[in-house]
C-alpha cells in the first residue's frame, strides 16, 4: 500500500503546502490537491512539484464541467513535466450544487462527459495523431457551431509521459462502471471497506469486463482522519463528524446528495435521512451527533494500534491500495514511521 493525503481548504496555502514536505520526508507517497470553490488545486499542485522532489501529486479533483477537455490535458501535460513525470489527474462530476451554482454550467451527462475527456487526454498525451473527436465535444468544432475555421491540431509539447494515470472520483453505478473500465485509479468518498464488494460490487465487475489488460488493476483509496495518540482521539472523531455530516447532509440537496446516497446504501438509510433533514435546517452540530459511532470508527483510523491495524487490514483485504490519511498528531514523523511499518 502506498501512504496519501489531502492538501486541506485554507486561507494559507503556503503554510498547507509547505507541511507536505516535512511528510515527504517523514515518507508520504502522494499528496492530492482539492478543488471545489475554493482556491483552484492547479496553482497549488505548481507549487507542490516545485517544493517536493519524490512524492506524487495529484488532483482531487478537476471537475470536468470547467474546464475544456483539451485544456484539462494541457494542464495535466504542464503539471507531469514539472513534477518529472510525478502527476496524477484526478476527475470527477463534482454535483449539481457546486457545478449550477458557482460555475454557472448546466450539469448534464455526467459519465459520458468523464468518458470523452479521459479519451481526449490520451489522445493529446499520446501525440500520435492531430485531435480529431466526435461526440459531446466535437474537436474541431464543426461549421455551423462556429466559423469553420477550426483545423485539427497536435499539443505542441511533447508530454513528459504519454500514459498519465487517470483517477475518478465515482459514487454512482454508471460512473463506477466506467471507472472500473477506464481509469487508472478510483478516488471513492464515504465508503466502507466491508461494504465495497456488497455495493459497488456489480458496477465494478461490469467495468472490469471491458477493461484493457494493458491498464493493470483498478488503484483505490481507502482510509480517513488519522489519531494514533490518546489525546487526539477525541479531536479526531470530531473532525471526521464535521467532514461526514458535512457531506452527507449538506453537499447536496434532498433527493441529490451522492454521498447522503451511498451512505444510505451501505446500511444506514434512517441516519442518511436524519443527518440531511438536521444539517440542512442549520443543526449541523446535532447533524454530526447523529452520525453513528459506528461509521465514525469505520471511515476513520483513529485509536490505539490494535483497532487502527485492524481497519488497515479489512482495507487491504478490500482492494485499497492506497492508504489515505488526514492526519491528526503533535509528531507527523512518528505517525508516518508507524503507518509505513504497519502497510508495508
Amino acid at each position: 500500500m502506498k501512504l496519501s493525503t489531502v492538501l486541506p481548504y485554507g486561507d494559507d496555502p503556503i503554510r498547507n503546502a509547505d507541511a507536505v514536505t516535512d511528510m515527504e520526508r517523514a515518507g508520504l507517497d502522494v499528496v492530492w490537491a482539492a478543488e471545489a470553490y475554493s482556491f483552484d488545486a492547479v496553482s497549488l499542485l505548481g507549487y507542490l512539484a516545485a517544493r517536493t522532489e519524490r512524492v506524487e501529486i495529484g488532483s482531487a479533483i478537476l471537475p470536468v464541467y470547467s474546464r475544456t477537455p483539451t485544456l484539462t490535458a494541457m494542464t495535466a501535460a504542464g503539471l507531469d513535466a514539472l513534477s518529472d513525470g510525478r502527476f496524477n489527474l484526478g476527475l470527477g462530476a463534482s454535483g449539481p450544487q457546486v457545478i449550477e451554482g458557482f460555475h454557472g454550467v448546466p450539469y448534464d451527462k455526467p459519465v459520458g462527459r468523464t468518458r470523452e475527456i479521459i479519451e481526449i487526454c490520451r489522445t493529446v498525451w499520446r501525440r500520435e495523431e492531430k485531435l480529431v473527436h466526435d461526440g459531446l465535444y466535437p474537436i474541431p468544432l464543426p461549421e455551423g457551431r462556429g466559423t469553420g475555421l477550426g483545423k485539427p491540431l497536435k499539443i505542441i509539447n511533447h508530454p513528459r509521459r504519454p500514459d498519465i494515470p487517470v483517477w475518478v472520483a465515482a459514487l454512482g453505478e454508471k460512473n463506477l462502471e466506467m471507472t472500473a473500465e477506464l481509469a487508472d485509479g478510483w478516488l471513492p468518498h464515504v465508503v466502507l471497506p466491508e461494504k465495497i464488494r456488497e455495493v459497488f460490487g456489480p458496477a465494478l465487475d461490469a467495468g472490469f469486463a471491458k477493461r484493457a489488460p494493458e491498464l493493470g488493476p483498478l488503484q483505490i483509496t481507502g482510509g480517513g482522519i488519522c489519531a494514533l495518540e490518546e489525546e487526539w482521539f477525541e479531536p479526531a472523531r470530531q473532525a471526521a463528524r464535521g467532514l461526514y455530516a458535512l457531506y452527507i447532509g449538506g453537499m447536496g440537496a434532498r433527493g441529490k446528495n451522492f454521498y447522503n446516497t451511498v451512505f444510505a446504501k451501505q446500511g444506514y438509510a434512517e441516519a442518511a435521512r436524519v443527518v440531511q433533514d438536521l444539517y440542512l435546517d442549520g443543526r449541523k452540530e446535532e447533524a454530526m451527533a447523529a452520525l453513528p459511532d459506528e461509521f465514525i470508527d469505520k471511515v476513520s483510523l483513529i485509536g490505539p494500534e490494535g483497532h487502527v491495524r485492524e481497519r488497515i487490514a479489512a482495507l487491504r483485504e478490500n482492494g485499497i491500495t492506497h492508504l489515505h490519511v488526514s492526519p491528526m498528531t503533535g509528531d507527523v514523523n512518528g505517525m508516518f514511521d508507524r503507518l509505513k511499518t504497519w502497510i508495508s
